[in-house]
């Protein structure tokens, strides 16, 4: 789910220039309004919520970060909580643009895993963001078509393999995946990584790549065309039918990776701060958050105690997550990631 800040000025710029600006009509103390990323909250949660209290619940959605933050930059109004990820709940922080949270109108915070806290340094302790999801990409394997490979990065190192396998067109991912083999942070600056980064996916990884791919990958392992792909679980298999699940390996490598953290926040102008506690207290009673992890066959990486509710087998376990880094924002670092993204990607 997570782009970075790369493209923000842009898309501020254009919103600001035409694009239509979206705020919620007006308050009516039953109405709560979110703003969320698309497809990531089960109708039937809403609805659970909307009859339990007698209110309604408008849901706008956007595709990234940097569209939720540029449209709430360019004046869309009316929201009551976002859930941005991580480097973006710590910007929305330092702008001074979330109200803080009162854990004691949240007695289910404490099914939050202090795993998950301990990651989110930016907000350890819940003052302005509470949880949602925290997810990563992984590798997904044919296993009808390769029986012999290690659960590492290094696999993407196998020539056997070669022009059957794609990585994701993600610079902070395939350099994150580099940095983490190599035994480094996610998030280094530090230029002799970045350099032995640089070199693995040049000289070891690309050679056997068909190519990098954040789009079709999902159709193209799903086909036959890819044997061994980088990517999120839920895309890869949406893609094939569940009675053909067991015939795919995915894994988090055991070297760790990059990975993201998706919270609730609640807005500064918010007009309905009551019941957007009563919601994010809502989502994390464990049988009500069991059915979004159902949803999208989830592990209970954020709230364990969901998973005595589920009913649907995840696609990888939350304990493959323990050596994952959270993405920090780079801020102007990430200029640096481009100019390293850019030789890996034009390099012969």
């Amino acid at each position: 789910m997570k782009k970075s800040i790369f493209t923000l000025c842009l898309c501020v710029l254009v919103i600001s220039a035409g694009l239509l600006v979206t705020s919620c009509s007006k308050n009516d103390g039953k109405t709560l309004y979110l703003f969320n990323w698309t497809y990531y909250t089960p109708d039937s949660v809403l609805k659970q919520f909307e009859e339990e209290f007698g209110v309604k619940v408008k849901v706008d959605s956007y595709a990234s970060n940097e569209e939720m933050f540029a449209k709430l930059m360019a004046g869309a109004s009316g929201y009551d909580i976002v859930f941005p990820s991580q480097d973006y709940v710590s910007i929305m922080i330092k702008q001074d643009m979330l109200q803080e949270i009162d854990l004691t109108k949240v007695p289910n915070a404490k099914n939050i895993n202090p795993i998950v806290l301990e990651k989110a340094a930016y907000d350890s302790t819940m003052k302005f963001s509470v949880p949602y999801y925290m997810g990563a990409a992984g590798i997904a394997v044919n296993k009808t078509k390769v029986t012999d490979y290690e659960k590492s990065w290094s696999i993407f190192a196998n020539k056997d393999l070669n022009q059957r396998m794609c990585m994701l067109d993600d610079m902070r991912e395939v350099i994150g995946d580099a940095l983490a083999f190599l035994g480094y942070s996610v998030n280094s600056l530090n230029p002799e990584e970045l350099a032995q980064a640089q070199e693995l996916v040049i000289s070891q990884w690309k050679p056997n790549l068909v190519k990098f791919d954040a789009e079709g990958f999902g159709k193209s392992f799903a086909s036959g065309d890819f044997w061994v792909v980088q990517g999120y679980a839920e895309v890869v298999f949406g893609e094939i039918p569940e009675e053909k699940w067991d015939t795919v390996d995915f894994f988090i490598p055991k070297e760790g990776g990059p990975m993201y953290i998706d919270s609730m926040c609640v807005l500064k102008n918010a007009k309905n701060y009551d019941l957007a506690m009563e919601f994010i207290n809502f989502i994390h009673r464990p049988e009500i958050y069991a059915q979004f992890l159902d949803e999208f066959h989830f592990p209970s990486s954020v709230n364990p105690a969901a998973e005595a509710f589920m009913t649907k087998k995840p696609m990888y376990q939350a304990e493959e997550m323990n050596p994952c880094e959270i993405k920090e924002d780079l801020a102007e670092g990430l200029a640096v990631y481009n100019e390293i993204w850019q030789r890996i990607r034009f390099t012969d």
